[in-house]
């Protein structure tokens, strides 16, 4: 397992954990891990990354969706490469 935010481009990978923060989103009560799950990146979930270069966020393909991600969230998302 390793961090989402240290796969290279193109390299694909299924999400295993998201590193839950205590704490409220947006008022309802739900942990902070909520906004990922927003985004459809779900535990079981393939990913492909399409950009990782340098500093700043990332670019993400889940499903037919492309996502940018600050680099720190994807840093509390464990993957496992495909």
């Amino acid at each position: 397992m390793s961090p989402l935010g240290l796969l290279s481009t193109g390299e694909k990978a299924e999400i295993v954990e998201i590193m839950a923060q205590k704490g409220s989103c947006h008022g309802t009560g739900k942990s902070h891990d909520c906004h990922v799950e927003d985004m459809g990146l779900r535990i079981g979930k393939t990913v492909e990354m399409l950009n990782n270069k340098g500093g700043g966020p990332i670019l993400l393909k889940i499903d037919e969706s492309r996502i940018a991600m600050a680099r720190g969230m994807a840093m509390k998302i464990m993957v496992k490469k495909s």
